[in-house]
């Protein structure tokens, strides 16, 4: 069976994510890295994709999060790798807010 592209998952309430800061959530069996950033939401995977750290240990400037183990860095908007020692980009999830709430595209 495939996945629904058009499944949207409910991850958070926007009301719970601080402003220019990541969350660290698991929305369905996934470790998911959520940002809020300048009035934009942000999802990708929550794991470094050079050193498996979790990215929501990290620090959040703009739209860069620096891994908290050897500080590479990636746009939260896009997933790529911008800082070395990472070249591997990050998975990213579509986002949009209905209703307060965050929701998820994990198959997207």
């Amino acid at each position: 069976m495939s996945a629904n592209p058009d499944a949207w998952t409910d991850a958070a309430s926007l009301d719970e994510l601080a402003d220019d800061d990541v969350t660290g959530l698991e929305v369905a069996g996934r470790d998911i890295a959520i940002y809020k950033v300048e009035g934009g939401v942000f999802a990708t995977d929550n794991t470094c994709t050079h050193g498996q750290a979790r990215l929501c240990d990290g620090f959040l400037e703009g739209h860069e999060i620096e891994c908290p183990l050897h500080q590479g860095k990636f746009d939260v908007r896009d997933g790529r790798a911008t800082c070395a020692p990472v070249t591997e980009a990050l998975r990213c999830y579509p986002v949009r807010v209905e209703g307060g709430r965050v929701l998820l595209n994990l198959a997207g």
